[in-house]
Parts: C-alpha cells; sequence; structure tokens
C-alpha cells in the first residue's frame, strides 16, 4: 500500500506544479512531512544530495524520498508518479501550443505563471534557509554557535559566486563541500 501511496502522493505534486522541481518543494516538503516519511532535517539532506547529483532535482528528490520509504520499488513509485503528469503535459502542450501560442489568453496565462513560480521558489528557499540556519527554531542562541557562522558564509560565497561569476555548480558545490570539511575539522566540537 506504500507504494500505492508514493506514486499518487509524487503523482499530485507532479500535477499541480509549474516551474521546475524548485517550485515542488513547498508541496513535497508538505506532503513528506505530513506522511511522517522522513524528517525535516533528513529532508533538507535530500535536497543537498538531489541538488548535487546530477539528473533533474524534482526527478533525484522523490527518488530519495521513495527509497528511504520503500526501498527500490517505493523509489520507482515516486519516480513515475512524479514525471508522468509532466510527460502528459509536455504531450499536450507540445500538440496545441504552436496553434495557440499567439493567443492573448496563453501569453497572459504564461506571463502570470512566472511570477508565481518565483514566488513559490522564495518560499520553499525561506523553509530550507530556516532549517539549515535556525534549526531550533528563531533564538538569539543560534549567534553563538559557531557552525552558524560557517554556513551562513558558505551560503553567502556561494550565493555571490553563482551570481557574479556565473561558476560551473559543480564547482560551487565542490567549494561548498571542501568549506564544510574544513569547518568539521575546525570547529569539532560544534558538530558541523
Amino acid at each position: 500500500m506504500i507504494y500505492l501511496e508514493l506514486f499518487l502522493t509524487f503523482l499530485m505534486i507532479g500535477a499541480f506544479t509549474f516551474g521546475g522541481g524548485y517550485a515542488m518543494l513547498p508541496l513535497i516538503q508538505q506532503a513528506v512531512l505530513s506522511h511522517g516519511w522522513v524528517s525535516e532535517q533528513s529532508l533538507i539532506d535530500f535536497i543537498a544530495v538531489s541538488e548535487s547529483t546530477p539528473g533533474p532535482f524534482a526527478v533525484n528528490i522523490s527518488t530519495y524520498v521513495g527509497a528511504e520509504v520503500g526501498g527500490v520499488l517505493g523509489a520507482v513509485c515516486a519516480t513515475l508518479g512524479v514525471v508522468l503528469p509532466s510527460f502528459v503535459i509536455l504531450l499536450i502542450v507540445a500538440r496545441f501550443y504552436t496553434r495557440f501560442r499567439e493567443s492573448r489568453i496563453v501569453r497572459g496565462m504564461m506571463a502570470g505563471l512566472k511570477p508565481a513560480v518565483v514566488g513559490m521558489i522564495a518560499a520553499a528557499l525561506l523553509s530550507i534557509a530556516a532549517t539549515v540556519f535556525f534549526p531550533a527554531g528563531w533564538t538569539t542562541a543560534v549567534f553563538v554557535d559557531p557552525t552558524w557562522y560557517l554556513s551562513a558564509g558558505i551560503a553567502i560565497l556561494c550565493g555571490v559566486l553563482a551570481f557574479r561569476t556565473k561558476w560551473h555548480p559543480i564547482a560551487l558545490i565542490g567549494i561548498a563541500a571542501a568549506l564544510g570539511v574544513l569547518g568539521g575539522y575546525l570547529l569539532p566540537a560544534a558538530g558541523v
């Protein structure tokens, strides 16, 4: 029964999310946590691994969650669920888009979807940032923890490098990992 539940949950996520994998994050977070399939910290770890491995983010995260919950078959069910709606919708859109792309209704719909997707990505970013930077909640105690400063520094450095220099994401992931390892040796008591 868990396999059907994984499939249907990720099918719904895939069907009702526009804008790609990052726009799916709020739905994935809500669904996965409400089912109790993984902890919030595990989900953050899955997001980090999904971002740093080859392939589409949505496929990676659904595969990881499915594998955690139901093994290989769970991974297959979750991945098929998240991919199937996009596949079907793309077949339909490809068939009719060229005919209707100049339509005022289609152009208006696309203009309305773009800012909504940006808002959903921003919501996911804030939610993940809150979990990474404030794992115990919004307290001032976090500011005496040196790992907070390390995490914030890595995030700012990678953000600036990504925006200003257009470095390849693999290089940024490598830099972040190296800084994390270095911080782990320099701050062993903090448990980076």
